[in-house]
């Protein structure tokens, strides 16, 4: 029987291209939208294309994910203009890991729908030259635009993630609310603070293998179990129960970039059909942008839904994935999405080796698992991938299935899943409570020196509101980093602080 032909407007992944920038090793710095276009030269000669340089041309719609490492009103201009490109539509956007997977969600659409035909993506961090550079008090000759410079589309909504009583807590970075999650996710599983870090390096440990075999990692020395799990001097702890090489490596010099297209486009640009890799499904949904109103600290309703409509949607199950990329920010992030998506820890769960090892280079560490996922999946031909993306405190959520082979309702899905994450309602809060509490999960903030500093908890009341504590009491910070915190009761006071 002849196969189905392909809908001339089916979206395609065609070439991917990644770059590290070795200042460690004595490379010169680029700064970040050189070493996006240069990411983007490269995607271009992964297409196999005749001419690269006329792909890169004709791209019709650019999108740069947000970059922390220097301020670029409009970077997706700098780009097209050093690639040699004059694209109609110019895409930013906000903070948020989520989005190369969800610039992919909206690039597809718009390709099948016809408002798009060649669309580039990517990203790029300097992040420890501008490190060094404010270290040093040293100015960086970088590109400069002009404060009217813009974009013709910013995407992404600019909500606070982290609300006002958090914020006065001091709770409003990730390294603190991921070790918070972890706490309750060991409870959860009923293991003891030793039990469950041997769980947590060895799952580590898998993601350190995929890195020393991934070309593009930063990092490429396998670490074992004990050496990710044991605190010394290279390996500090940051935030309980988490040492340094349970967090994500931001002070990286990463861009990653890819391309997309229609199959008529494809086919007209000469790109070797063994090249394409099909966008199956697309999901997008967050949840609570606070996390005060989590329903719970453990489990992502955003992420079972929406990650189970995207199998839904391309009519496969997890046992039919292949290949899996988990947002790998913090062990916590995945621990949370593989519960959700019922995938074992026992199986790989990245193809790049994460965000510790493979490289952090924040908003963008998912252009890279894309990239990836692009290889492995044209050298598994026929197989199934799925990627993930998060943003900001298990809060944004983006999901994609690929495949060599075409999509079989003959075309790419997309669904926003919010109506039915919201349906699952939030925790009250009572940020002014003062009086009885018990502990649903907590850490410790320890100083450069490894040593603790501030204990953050999170507690409910006796109605189950959830009110946020902190501490620098020694026995309190004790109890969190050697004992078992999780439903101890206690006492807020009218500044938050806890006493047991």
């Amino acid at each position: 029987m002849p196969a189905t032909p392909l809908d001339p407007r089916q979206p395609v992944l065609v070439g991917a291209g990644q770059l590290n920038v070795r200042v460690d090793q004595g490379e010169e710095p680029m700064e970040p939208v050189d070493m996006l276009a240069e990411a983007a030269r490269r995607a271009a000669a992964d297409t196999g294309a005749s001419d690269p340089g006329a792909l890169l041309a004709g791209i019709d719609t650019l999108g740069v994910i947000k970059v922390m490492s220097w301020r670029y009103p409009d970077p997706a201009a700098l780009v097209a203009a050093a690639v040699g490109a004059d694209p109609a539509r110019r895409w930013a956007t906000t903070d948020g890991g989520n989005f190369p997977q969800s610039l992919v969600n909206r690039a597809a659409a718009d390709i099948g729908a016809g408002r798009a035909d060649l669309v580039l993506v990517g990203g790029a961090e300097a992040w420890r030259t501008r490190s060094a550079a404010r270290r040093d008090d040293r100015a960086l000759d970088w590109t400069t635009q002009p404060d009217d410079a813009a974009p013709t589309e910013l995407l992404g909504d600019e909500t606070s993630l982290a609300s006002p009583d958090e914020i006065a807590l001091g709770l409003f970075m990730p390294v603190t609310h991921y070790p918070i999650f972890e706490s309750a996710i060991r409870a959860a599983a009923g293991r003891t603070q030793a039990e469950h870090q041997e769980v947590v390096s060895e799952l580590w440990a898998g993601f350190s293998a995929v890195a020393a075999a991934n070309p593009d990692a930063w990092v490429r020395e396998a670490r074992t179990a004990e050496e990710i799990r044991t605190v010394g001097p290279e390996n500090r702890m940051i935030g309980h129960p988490y040492p340094k090489l349970m967090n994500s490596n931001s002070g990286v010099e990463q861009s990653a970039a890819f391309l997309l297209c229609s199959v008529e486009r494809a086919r007209d640009l000469g790109i070797p059909e063994d090249r394409w890799v099909f966008p199956w499904t697309g999901t997008d949904a967050h949840d609570t942008w606070w996390v005060s109103n989590r329903v719970s600290l453990h489990r992502s309703p955003a992420i079972g839904i929406a990650g189970a409509k995207a199998l839904e949607l391309a009519g496969i199950g997890v046992d039919d994935l292949a290949h899996v990329d988990l947002y790998s920010c913090f062990p916590s992030a995945v621990q949370v999405a593989a519960t959700e998506l019922g995938l074992g820890l026992d199986r790989p769960l990245t193809v790049t080796g994460g965000l510790t090892f493979a490289g952090g280079p924040w908003n963008d560490y998912v252009s890279h698992s894309i990239a990836t996922m692009l290889r492995v999946l044209r050298d598994d031909a026929g197989s199934m991938g799925l990627v993930t993306g998060n943003g900001g405190y298990l809060t944004k959520h983006a999901f994609g299935v690929y495949s060599t082979t075409p999509p079989p309702r003959g075309r790419f899905v997309h669904r926003d899943c919010q109506a039915e994450v919201d349906d699952v309602g939030q925790v009250e809060v009572a940020p002014d409570w003062v009086g009885a509490v018990r502990v649903e999960g907590a850490t410790v903030m320890h100083d450069r020196d490894g040593e603790p500093e501030r204990a953050f908890l999170a507690t409910r009341t006796p109605d189950r509101h959830r009110t946020w504590c902190t501490s620098t009491d020694p026995e309190v910070m004790a109890l969190i980093t050697t004992d078992e915190p999780v439903g101890v009761a206690g006492h807020r006071d009218a500044e938050g602080t806890f006493s047991p």
